[in-house]
C-alpha cells in the first residue's frame, strides 16, 4: 500500500495509467559539496510526493533510530543512500537513480556523490540530465565542489540551474545570507556561460519551500522547488537538429524483413525521407518505421524504433543513419574536452579504446593544451591529467566516425575512453570540431613498396623487440644478433634505448607519460624502417604490456617478434653495470624500472631467453635459428 497514494489511482487505475503515459519526463542531478544535503532533498522530495511504500516508511523510521543523524526523527537521506557504507559514512558514493512523480510529471532523479574522488561519478550522472539542482550549505557558502560541479554541469551542457540554498533553518532564515550567496554564484555562473538560474532558499530535513511554501521566508516570493521542477520548460535533446540515428542492432528476425534498431538522437524522420548510411556514404529512402505498436507515419528525437530502407545496402551496428541533406561530419581527428576518470594519470600516445554511440574504436590522446583550474577558470599548462583534473586534448582515432560537435548534439558529439587491457572506463569526453588537418593531409602513393625492398634485399623486413628490466641483456644479445646478421651480409639496423635518447628523444624523461612517448616515436621510426625492406633490432626496457600491444599493431602478422629477455631483478642488479640500481636504491635515480616504477612482463613472446641460465651468444644463435625457421632470411 502507497503512503498517501493518489486518490485517482484508488478510484481509477485505467484513468490514472492513461494520464501517467503521457506525462513529460524530466530527467535531473542532485550535485554539490559534501554534506550539503542532497540526499535528504531527494528524500523529502520522494515523501512529499506521496510515494513513500508503508513498509520502507517503517524501515526509515527503523533505520533513522538506529544509524539516523537526526536525533531519532526521520532522516530522509536513508531512503536514498543505500551502500552501507555511504550510510556509516552520512556521506554518497555511488549515483543513487530515483524515481517519482506528481500530478504534473514524472521524474528520474540522479543523487551525485560530493566528494572531490567522486566527481567522475557525478560526470556519469550529468551526462544525461536536463537540469541540475546545485545545493549550497548556507553556513559555508560557495565551495571549491560547487564550482567544480558548476563548471562540470555547464562542460556537459546542462542549461537549466537551480541553486538550492540550503539549511538555512540554522540560520534563521537570513535573507542576506541568501541574497549574498545568489550573488557570488550568479558572478560565478556568468563567466562559465551558465544563464538559465533559479536561486531557492530550502531546508531539506523541514521541507521549507521544498513542496510547499514557507512561512519562515516571507521575503522570497519565487517558485518551490518542486514547482520549478514541474513547470520548467527544457525542450528534448536533440529535438530541433537533423535528423540522427545510430544503429545498434541489425534486426534480421527472418528472411524476409531487415531493419536497424535504435534510438533517434536527433530530428525527426518520415517515410520517404532521404537518408545517407554514414561512414560509407550509401544515399537511400526510409521505407518504414516499425515500432512496438505498429508502423509510424513519423517518428522524432528520443523514440526508440526499426527502420527499413529502400534499398538493401550494408550497414551495421555503429553506423550513422542521417537526413541525406545535413549531414554529420566524418573525421578521425578532432580536439576534445577531456574529464579525467582514472586514478592512473592519462598517458598521451598510449592506445585506448573509445567508444562514441554504439561505435568502438582505437584513440590515441596527444600532449594536453591545457587543463582547467575550476576555481579560478585558468588555464594551466600541463603534460597528463590526473583524476579529475578537466582538459583539452587533440584525440586521434583510428578510423573515421560520424559526429556532431558536443554542444550540437550530446548523443553524435559525447564519447568515454576505455582502457584495452583492464576494460576500465578512464575518461568522458566531449568532440569540439574536426581538426583540419584531418582532411588536408593524405596519403601519397609510391610506386617502389615493402615488398619490392624487401625482394631487392634478398629477404623478409621484420621487427626483434628485445624487452626487459635494465641489466637482464637486451643490448649485449642485440649487439651479437647485429654482428651475425653483418656477416650473413642481411640489411638491418639496430635501435638501442640509450643512443635513441641521445637524439630522437633527448628532450624525454622517465616519468609513465615520458616512456610511453618514448616507444610511440621509436614504433613509427621502427615501422619505416620495416617499410624500406630492413630487420630491425629494437632494444628497449619497453616496460608498459599496452605499448608493446600498440607497436606490435602497427606491423602485419609475423613481422612482430617479441624477444622477452629476462632474468631476475637480484641478478640485474648484481650485474649493474651502469650504477644505475645503486643510484636507484639510494634514492638518486626515480621512475627506474624495478624498482619504484613497475615492468610489465611478456605474456605470450615469440621468444624468451632467461640471461641467469644461458651466454650472450646462445641466445644470439637462438634468435638467427628463429628466423632461418619463419623464412625471414631466406633468400
Amino acid at each position: 500500500m502507497v503512503h498517501a497514494a493518489s486518490d485517482l489511482l484508488v478510484s481509477d487505475v485505467d484513468e490514472y495509467l492513461r494520464l501517467h503515459e503521457n506525462k513529460t519526463m524530466l530527467r535531473f542531478i542532485t550535485c554539490g559539496s559534501v554534506d550539503d544535503g542532497k540526499s535528504t532533498l531527494i528524500g523529502r522530495l520522494l515523501y512529499d510526493s506521496k510515494l513513500v511504500f508503508e513498509d520502507h516508511l517503517a524501515a526509515l523510521e527503523a533505520d533513522s533510530k538506529r544509524v539516523g543523524t537526526q536525533g531519532g526523527d526521520l532522516d530522509f537521506a536513508l531512503l536514498v543512500d543505500g551502500l552501507s557504507a555511504e550510510r556509516e559514512q552520512g556521506i554518497t558514493i555511488d549515483v543513487a537513480y530515483r524515481y517519482f512523480s506528481t500530478e504534473r510529471r514524472k521524474f528520474i532523479v540522479a543523487d551525485t556523490p560530493g566528494h572531490e574522488q567522486y566527481t567522475r561519478n557525478m560526470v556519469t550522472g550529468a551526462s544525461t540530465a536536463q537540469l541540475a539542482v546545485i545545493l549550497v550549505d548556507a553556513r559555508a557558502g560557495i565551495l571549491t565542489q560547487t564550482r567544480r560541479h558548476s563548471f562540470l554541469v555547464s562542460l556537459m551542457g546542462i542549461h537549466q540551474v537551480v541553486l538550492a540554498v540550503n539549511k538555512l533553518d540554522l540560520l534563521d532564515f537570513s535573507q542576506d545570507v541568501f541574497t549574498q550567496i545568489e550573488e557570488e554564484y550568479r558572478t560565478f555562473a556568468a563567466e562559465i556561460g551558465l544563464k538559465h538560474i533559479v536561486c531557492i532558499p530550502i531546508s531539506a530535513l523541514r521541507g521549507d519551500n521544498v513542496a510547499e511554501s514557507s512561512v519562515h521566508t516571507p521575503w522570497y516570493g519565487g517558485p518551490t522547488l518542486l514547482e520549478h521542477l514541474e513547470t520548467v520548460v527544457v525542450p528534448v535533446v536533440g529535438e530541433d537538429g537533423p535528423f540522427r540515428f545510430p544503429v545498434q542492432w541489425v534486426n534480421r528476425p527472418d528472411l524476409d524483413f531487415r531493419g536497424f534498431s535504435g534510438m533517434i538522437v536527433g530530428g525527426s524522420v518520415r517515410p520517404g525521407d532521404r537518408v545517407q548510411v554514414l561512414p560509407s556514404g550509401r544515399e537511400t529512402t526510409v521505407s518504414r518505421l516499425v515500432s512496438a505498436d505498429g508502423d509510424l507515419a513519423e517518428a522524432v528525437a528520443g523514440q526508440s524504433i526499426t527502420i527499413t530502407l529502400e534499398d538493401e545496402l550494408d550497414v551495421s551496428r555503429g553506423d550513422v543513419i542521417a537526413d541525406a541533406s545535413s549531414l554529420p561530419g566524418i573525421a578521425a581527428q578532432f580536439e576534445a574536452h577531456i574529464v579525467w576518470m582514472s586514478e592512473k594519470e592519462m598517458l598521451p600516445g598510449r592506445t585506448y579504446l573509445l567508444k562514441i554511440g554504439a561505435r568502438t574504436v582505437g584513440a590515441t590522446l596527444a600532449q594536453p593544451k591545457y587543463k582547467v583550474n575550476v576555481n579560478t577558470l585558468e588555464r594551466v599548462a600541463a603534460k597528463t591529467l590526473e583524476l579529475n583534473e578537466i582538459g583539452i586534448c587533440n584525440i586521434n582515432l583510428d578510423r573515421p566516425v560520424p559526429f556532431d560537435p558536443y554542444e550540437a548534439n550530446r548523443d553524435m558529439g559525447g564519447f568515454i575512453l576505455i582502457d584495452r587491457f583492464t576494460n576500465a572506463t578512464v575518461a568522458a569526453g566531449l568532440l569540439h570540431f574536426a581538426l583540419r588537418r584531418a582532411s588536408n593531409i593524405h596519403w601519397q602513393a609510391i610506386q617502389v613498396n615493402k615488398a619490392a625492398h624487401a625482394a631487392l634485399k634478398g629477404q623478409k623486413p621484420c621487427v626483434l623487440w628485445f624487452t626487459g628490466i635494465s641489466g637482464a641483456g637486451k643490448s649485449t644479445i642485440a649487439n651479437i644478433v647485429e654482428r651475425k646478421l653483418h656477416e650473413r651480409g642481411r640489411h638491418f639496423y639496430l635501435l638501442d634505448g640509450d643512443n635513441v635518447r641521445h637524439g630522437l628523444n633527448k628532450d624525454l624523461g622517465f616519468t609513465d607519460a615520458d616512456r610511453v612517448e618514448n616507444i610511440r616515436r621509436v614504433t613509427e621510426v621502427t615501422s619505416l624502417m620495416v617499410d624500406a625492406g630492413l630487420i630491425v633490432l629494437v632494444s628497449f626496457i619497453s616496460p608498459f604490456a599496452a605499448e608493446r600491444h600498440t607497436a606490435r599493431a602497427q606491423f602485419a602478422v609475423g613481422e612482430f617478434i617479441e624477444v622477452h629477455v629476462d632474468t631476475t631483478l637480484a641478478v640485474a642488479e648484481a650485474r649493474d653495470r651502469k650504477g644505475l640500481y645503486r643510484k636507484a636504491r639510494r634514492g638518486e635515480l626515480a621512475n627506474f624500472t624495478g624498482i619504484d616504477s613497475p615492468y610489465e612482463v611478456p605474456e605470450n613472446p615469440e621468444i624468451r631467453i632467461d640471461t641467469s641460465q644461458i651466454s650472450g651468444e646462445a641466445a644470439a644463435d637462438l634468435i638467427i635459428e628463429h628466423l632461418n625457421r619463419t623464412g625471414i632470411l631466406s633468400p
